[in-house]
């Protein structure tokens, strides 16, 4: 295989199913359905943790949470364990970042040549309130009445959207700049938006694309009687994206999260034509994900952190020399997938080392046929969490455990909306043990969740106590604000 240029494009919280090449109804994503129908789309793609910090940790190490703690939004990424940046820059590969990363700070060593208008989180304590779970804190019934992020949906740019066109531009003006006279070895660039992560403040002509009246109205909707797991319940109750919302307001929130998808579709769309301008599609391979999904209403549900398949649910699109045109791939992924896939791609040396890497290169998943075996890994440990919670996606079957109450079992075949349980089914017991089996192989989920709790507090107690960083609402208390552009 010969070794390409690789352009790595990622959104934030980007739901799988929003896709016009994944057959959504009304979603208009032409740029990225023209990538999928010039490549490979993968149908089963999943985030190792569905919340945005510790997602990109994984994805940049390709090693799950629990073997490198990093687990929520106040631990990021701070180079102390290698990255696929690291590899590049020890090959001599050129290779640069735009856009956010959600690492810890500047002047740690994340494996990047350059990086243009880098996002980090805020202060290089992130959420660090938000990771106080052992015990949680007094939940106050008062936090309901205030609106969330869903409840907000408008017309008009925010500091996410300009910030998103920034990034098109730099991105766009780097492959004719920088890109297109490194002729002598491959190089990596990193292009990472924020949309279609809320706020949902839409830009026209993308928040008239759609109309609320034309959305459906939210799946499994606890106000018509669905009942959410006692986990999720309290995630629920404890997170606020989903406060004070009517059924016309869900209905707006949904309209805006697709007017963001094709959005940032567009600024994708900006960024391949500049790669083909500047005569580089032939000689690069590209890769499009996002960090997690989306619930977008789902169960009542916006944001992340659960397992369902709106939340752990990605997009995964690759293109470009040896991959399949028009190819569908069903096989599960994820993003640990992503560090193998860049090493081969790039032609980096292999070491002993990534033999014990989880991840598989993409483009060897994407040439063999169906493995049915392959079995996927996700876990949370973050925000509003009691316990850690844990996924096995295998075959058809989907296993959420979580410490300290019962499991989820679905069959996906059947049951793609996830509602069913069959985990106190009888008929089901031979099937959990299995999973469960499974899941011990990789991890002991108590003892992560106890890992995860013991440096969380570790942490708590470094920055002056729990008493202190409530009462001084210290870090990001909703999202990380943009940077300066």
């Amino acid at each position: 295989m010969k070794p390409t240029n690789v352009l790595f494009i990622m959104a934030d919280e980007y739901n799988r199913a929003m896709l016009g090449c994944s057959g959504h109804p009304i979603v208009q994503t032409p740029n990225l359905d023209a990538l999928a129908k010039s490549g490979t789309r993968f149908t089963k793609a999943y985030t190792n943790c569905p919340i945005c910090v510790p997602a990109r940790a994984s994805l940049a190490t390709g090693r799950y949470n629990h073997d490198i703690h990093y687990w929520d939004n106040a631990t990021a990424y701070d180079g102390r364990v290698t990255s696929w940046g690291h590899r590049l820059q020890e090959a001599g590969i050129l290779v640069e970042s735009i856009g956010k990363l959600h690492y810890r700070k500047d002047d740690d060593p994340i494996g990047f040549d350059k990086r243009q208008v880098p996002m980090y989180i805020k202060d290089g304590v992130g959420s660090i309130t938000a990771a106080i779970r052992d015990p949680m804190p007094p939940f106050d019934p008062e936090s309901k009445k205030k609106p969330g992020f869903a409840a907000k949906a408008c017309a008009g740019e925010s500091d996410y959207t300009k910030y998103d066109l920034r990034v098109a531009e730099l991105a766009s003006q780097w492959l004719g700049n920088v890109g297109k006279y490194r002729n002598t070895k491959p190089w990596c660039l990193f292009v990472s938006f924020l949309s279609p992560h809320y706020p949902l403040t839409v830009p026209e002509p993308y928040y008239s694309m759609y109309r609320p009246d034309d959305m459906p109205g939210p799946k499994l909707d606890p106000e018509e009687g669905y009942h959410r797991h006692p986990w999720v319940e309290i995630l629920a109750q404890r997170q606020p994206h989903a406060n004070c919302l009517t059924p016309e307001k869900s209905k707006a929130a949904v309209a805006a999260y697709l007017g963001l998808c094709s959005f940032v579709d567009n600024q994708i769309g900006l960024i391949l034509k500049s790669l083909e301008a500047a005569g580089l599609r032939e000689n690069t391979r590209i890769i499009f994900t996002s960090d997690h999904g989306e619930n977008a209403g789902a169960r009542g549900l916006w944001g992340k952190s659960v397992f369902y398949e709106e939340s752990t649910g990605i997009p995964m699109l690759i293109s470009g020399p040896d991959i399949s045109a028009g190819s569908v791939c069903d096989t599960p992924v994820s993003l640990v997938d992503i560090y193998p896939t860049i090493i081969k791609s790039t032609g980096v040396q292999e070491k002993p080392d990534d033999n014990n890497l989880p991840g598989c290169s993409l483009l060897e998943v994407a040439v063999r046929k169906k493995n049915k075996n392959r079995a996927i890994f996700s876990q949370y440990h973050a925000s509003a969490s009691p316990t850690g919670g844990f996924m096995i996606r295998k075959g058809k079957f989907k296993f959420n455990y979580y410490v300290d109450y019962h499991s989820e079992l679905f069959d996906l075949d059947v049951d793609p909306d996830e509602e069913t349980n069959l985990a106190q089914d009888p008929k089901y017991a031979e099937v959990c043990t299995e999973y469960e089996k499974l899941l011990r192989e990789i991890v002991d989920p108590e003892v992560a969740d106890r890992q995860a709790k013991d440096d969380q507090n570790a942490m708590i107690d470094f920055h002056g106590g729990r008493e202190k960083i409530l009462r001084d609402k210290m870090g990001v208390q909703s999202f990380t604000p943009a940077p300066a552009i």
